[in-house]
């Protein structure tokens, strides 16, 4: 879905309990103000066979984390969407990226001031061609794992970004 360089601030998501059952839906704008309402996400995170990390630039545009390198794939889950049919979604609009095999890792609730989303992440190992949309990114690339405990810190990458980096990369 693309809004061409802004967030539809009347979209509907679904909002969900921490077992991910819908309970109710509310706009992106009431999700992303600060009101608490717990709505599904889902990320992907892509290697390259050598362990390095696909990382996509948010444009300056987002009303989240705008100019900012974030998870490969991230994006919400529709309203009567599972999160697997959001994730092949998602990857297919923002990478372009159709043959792929994604393994759930986990999923667990992020909080900032802003928003809180119920976050089902998942990875691949992927080394085929990759296309990042014109519309939706501002680019993307691998990083090494040094190159992104360089970045860490410094407002380089998201804090949502570097908080899974530390707790599926790092540790595991």
């Amino acid at each position: 879905m693309t809004y061409h360089n802004m967030d539809n601030q009347k979209e509907k998501f679904p909002i969900v309990d921490e077992e991910g059952r819908v309970i109710g839906s509310a706009t992106r704008r009431e999700c992303h103000s600060g009101t608490g309402l717990l709505h599904p996400v889902v990320h992907l995170h892509v290697l390259n066979p050598s362990g390095d990390v696909y990382l996509q630039k948010r444009p300056e545009w987002k009303d989240v984390q705008p100019g900012r390198w974030d998870t490969a794939v991230g994006g919400h889950i529709d309203y009567g969407e599972k999160p697997k049919e959001a994730l092949l979604r998602e990857v297919r609009e923002e990478l372009g990226i159709t043959e792929f095999k994604p393994e759930f890792v986990e999923k667990y609730v992020f909080e900032s001031h802003i928003e809180r989303e119920l976050v089902y992440v998942y990875r691949c190992i992927y080394n085929g061609l990759i296309r990042p949309s014109a519309e939706e990114l501002d680019g993307g690339r691998f990083w090494t794992r040094k190159e992104i405990r360089e970045a860490m810190g410094r407002n380089v990458l998201t804090p949502n970004f570097e908080s899974e980096f530390m707790r599926f990369f790092e540790n595991g």
